[in-house]
């Protein structure tokens, strides 16, 4: 497993719809499996979970993203899981990384508006 997490600033649904587009354009074989979304009071957190078919590994390999918002404040929090080949331990997680590493330049530009 792959993770990557991160404090910005932004307006949640821009940078929500911003992660989600980056994901999607980063393979033409991802797909979005499931989703949610809740308010609670002035805090606000939706999750994206997608899947894409690995080339380096030959299977598929999921990631997930979690954004929490409290007005400008934003927390996202991305990992990425499956993929890896063996029976009894993790090898080949190239696909893995390779699937975070889609998400963590998109994140890195809005950290670095703030």
């Amino acid at each position: 497993m792959a993770k990557y997490e991160r404090y910005v600033k932004g307006d949640f649904d821009q940078v929500l719809d911003f992660l989600d587009k980056t994901v999607r354009n980063g393979s033409l074989s991802v797909t979005l499996e499931e989703s949610t979304a809740l308010n609670m009071g002035n805090v606000r957190m939706a999750m994206r979970a997608y899947e894409r078919y690995s080339l380096m590994g030959s299977n598929r390999v999921s990631l997930t993203f979690t954004l929490i918002g409290d007005g400008q404040r934003l927390f996202v929090s991305a990992m990425s899981t499956g993929g890896s080949q063996g029976m009894l331990f993790k090898i080949n997680t190239l696909g893995e990384h390779s699937f975070l590493k889609t998400l963590v330049p998109a994140i890195e530009s809005i950290a670095e508006q703030d």
